[in-house]
């Protein structure tokens, strides 16, 4: 059984509702045919945008959507995409597939979508390709408000009122695909172009200094050592990769031990997030620099019959339990962690929605993060976890992870994680400091590990009801089914 004790009347701070936010790439499918298809398509649309999945992604309250990469943001020059689409210059993608990118989706189309997904965008300029003049160009023309070259070039396109910009990446993966850099060489450049990332008018820009890979927290000592006092907030990049990188696994076609490594990969990101706060702590023990985890997810093999470049993989309910479990790992530490944004939004690794032509399906993913927006904004609730073992061979994992908070409204959610795909979870969840009686839920759960959503059968793994929950004398008990996440909502 595992054993939980939630002090309700201690609030441990606020979880950022950007934790639950998207990154949307230059990459595959992802903006073209996911969310572009071009105001001639006759996909139902809003100015080339598809309306499918502006109504589907607005179900998930998206925070902020990162954008253009990635590898891509670092060989994108912006002004290839303004002006009339007919005249924009085309390039190669060289990061992925080596296709030609014909830039039609490009500033303008940017900050429309995210008009109409009603969230804040957040833009990663280019420092590995890039000259600092471009950058601070991009930034003036985005958001200055009066006359001035930029300005008056993005009132010539159709746009004459500034747009409201707050944060912005100083460059992408600097340690590898942005240009191969050492953490030293790379502060100092991330300080010289941060310079010239301005503030215009009342537009303040929260600037996001490229942070590690992983585990290279010497990445992160001489990042916070030298540039810390310039930045906002640092990123951090880590991916759940089951296999090796070579060889990283099936999405679907997998078998038990997969599925263990899998959780146990996922759980390994509340220790890289600890001991990078750890350094963190040296420089700013105020935790004025967030970081940023703004690309995680499964990374597996492409599906077969795909282009390799375009990183295009099903999402099934393994899929979803690594969602969750990052999603408890990053609202317990939402002392540090301010955002945190999924690769990538759709029919690029860890989608929330796949497309083929006219057809979209969820999947689930999506449910996982629908089922996780109460906790937006909310406050966090002290947790203490006794949690039996998950065990495979020699090894063992936490069968249960789980996060509690309590929103404006004072209604608790718990969100509860059972990573076993073969055993229910009994739950005993001791609730202090509150006198509240009832409680509702729903569930996410599949009938066997490799479960997906198909374009045939789209509704395989979706939200359920859960009525496996109650309450008595102050003690919630839940029987979670194997591989499932619960979310409960006390009040």
């Amino acid at each position: 059984m595992a054993n939980i004790i939630i002090n309700a009347d201690l609030k441990k701070g606020k979880i950022n509702k950007n934790i639950y936010g998207n990154f949307a790439e230059h990459l595959g499918r992802c903006i073209y045919g996911g969310f572009w298809v071009g105001k001639d398509s006759d996909i139902p649309n809003i100015n080339g945008i598809r309306k499918d999945v502006v109504e589907a992604l607005k179900e998930l309250k998206i925070p902020v959507l990162r954008w253009p990469g990635g590898c891509f943001a670092d060989e994108y020059h912006w002004k290839d995409g303004i002006g009339p689409a007919e005249s924009r210059p085309k390039m190669i993608n060289v990061h992925w597939g080596g296709v030609v990118e014909n830039n039609h989706f490009g500033t303008h189309e940017f900050f429309e979508l995210c008009e109409l997904l009603e969230t804040e965008p957040y833009i990663c300029g280019n420092v590995g390709s890039g000259t600092v003049q471009e950058m601070r160009e991009w930034v003036e023309y985005m958001t200055f408000d009066g006359e001035s070259p930029m300005a008056n070039l993005r009132a010539a396109n159709g746009r004459k009122e500034p747009w409201k910009l707050t944060y912005f990446g100083v460059g992408n993966e600097s340690w590898g695909c942005g240009g191969n850099m050492r953490p030293e060489y790379y502060a100092d450049l991330y300080r010289r172009y941060a310079a010239y990332v301005r503030n215009f008018g009342d537009n303040k820009v929260y600037k996001v200094a490229c942070g590690p890979a992983g585990e290279d927290y010497n990445w992160t000592e001489v990042l916070m050592r030298e540039a810390g006092r310039f930045m906002d907030g640092l990123s951090l990049h880590h991916y759940t990769v089951p296999g090796t990188w070579a060889k990283k696994g099936s999405a679907t076609s997998f078998e038990e031990n997969e599925w263990f490594v899998t959780m146990k990969k996922a759980l390994h990101m509340d220790e890289i997030i600890t001991k990078h706060s750890t350094v963190m702590d040296k420089y700013d023990s105020d935790k004025r620099v967030a970081l940023i985890v703004d690309e995680w997810g499964t990374w597996f093999d492409v599906e077969p019959g795909t282009n390799p470049g375009f990183l295009y993989q099903q999402n099934t309910v393994r899929d979803a339990l690594v969602a969750g479990i990052n999603f408890n790992i990053f609202n317990n530490h939402c002392d540090r962690v301010q955002m945190a944004n999924i690769a990538q939004t759709i029919n690029v690794l860890q989608a929330v929605i796949l497309t083929e032509g006219s057809k979209m399906v969820l999947t689930p993913t999506y449910h996982a993060f629908k089922m996780y927006t109460v906790h937006q904004d909310a406050e966090l609730l002290e947790l203490d976890i006794r949690s039996p073992k998950y065990t495979l061979g020699d090894e063992s994992l936490p069968q249960v992870t789980a996060t509690a908070s309590v929103d404006s409204e004072g209604k608790i959610h718990i969100s509860l994680c059972n990573l076993s795909p073969n055993e229910f979870a009994e739950v005993e969840c001791e609730l202090r400091g509150t006198d509240k009686a009832s409680v509702t839920g729903t569930v996410l759960t599949a009938d066997k590990m490799n479960a997906h959503n198909t374009f045939e059968d789209p509704e395989r793994v979706t939200i359920k009801d859960f009525d496996g929950a109650a309450i008595a004398e102050g003690k919630l008990k839940v029987k979670l089914p194997a591989m499932s996440i619960v979310t409960l909502e006390v009040k």
